[in-house]
């Protein structure tokens, strides 16, 4: 426990312009040219920086059309758990950035290369640090797992615009050893722009992935020092809320329901429960949230 004060002490003297950097994401955004349309499927992985690079411009399209929350306090604080979090992870050295974001709508998204945002709706469901620590670890689990860049690479739809990106960076790097950085970064960041326009981005990951990112993200929360059962108690409440509720739809269409959920993480909780001790931290997330 205190070593998880000392490291939120240490990223609160972070200023919020710089912890969620939202200037750079849209001026990658803006800057983007168009590329070519999909001309093969390039069959390298993504390096990190283009992985980084095709999040941003997933992120500048997402955040072009709904915009944060105004209290920065509350966008310091979900920061610092948020990167306290990811600092646990074998994926620490990513631009690891959170956000909230304003609207209603009952959901969180992780994009590639670490940009993770979770609607002030859901926030202000949530009791307990630990079960926000619960919401960003599971989405810390999708970036770990490259499972957006799974789904980029694997679906036709998806991949139109990023595979053309991956092409056109395979040329470059193929003929340039890599020297156009900022034209191959600007191209993918367009690629991310373009998923977001299309709708594409918002499509359901896979079940397995969903499930996958749960039992990861369970034990991230462990690792930072929290309740494991933070979010069993997120799953349980989105098992409550009604799907018409507060745009809760949108979270069941792009998720199995919290009861499968639920029944998939009962294989596993009891390796964790030696860690259900440690901390709720409900004391701090109140004053967090402006609560009394």
């Amino acid at each position: 426990m205190r070593a998880l004060l000392a490291a939120l002490a240490l990223l609160a003297a972070v200023p919020a312009h710089a912890q969620l950097d939202i200037g750079r994401i849209i001026d990658l955004g803006r800057k983007a040219v168009e590329i070519a349309p999909k001309i093969q499927e390039a069959t390298k992985e993504y390096t990190v920086e283009e992985e980084v690079a095709l999040g941003d411009g997933i992120a500048s399209g997402f955040l072009g059309a709904i915009r944060l929350h105004p209290d920065e306090r509350l966008q310091r604080y979900v920061n610092r758990v948020g990167r306290w979090l990811a600092s646990q992870t074998e994926r620490a050295d990513l631009p690891w950035t959170f956000g909230v974001i304003d609207t209603e709508v009952i959901n969180a998204f992780a994009m590639p290369g670490g940009t993770v945002v979770v609607s002030h709706g859901l926030v202000k469901r949530l009791t307990s640090e630990a079960e926000l620590a619960g919401v960003l670890a599971h989405e810390i689990a999708h970036v770990l797992k490259k499972h957006q860049l799974s789904a980029i690479q694997s679906d036709a739809g998806w991949s139109a615009a990023a595979d053309g990106a991956k092409a056109v960076a395979a040329d470059q790097i193929g003929r340039r050893g890599g020297g156009d950085v900022l034209g191959l970064k600007t191209k993918l960041a367009n690629a991310g722009v373009d998923l977001v326009k299309d709708g594409l981005f918002l499509r359901p990951l896979d079940r397995s992935m969903e499930y996958e990112a749960d039992r990861l993200g369970v034990v991230v929360a462990a690792r930072g020092g929290y309740d494991p059962y933070g979010f069993v108690a997120v799953l349980t409440m989105l098992a409550q809320v009604k799907p018409e509720e507060s745009g809760a739809s949108i979270t069941f269409s792009t998720h199995p329901s919290p009861a499968d959920r639920l029944a998939e993480l009962e294989k596993v909780m009891p390796q964790l429960e030696k860690f259900a001790q440690q901390p709720q931290v409900e004391q701090r997330f109140r004053q967090n949230l402006g609560a009394k």
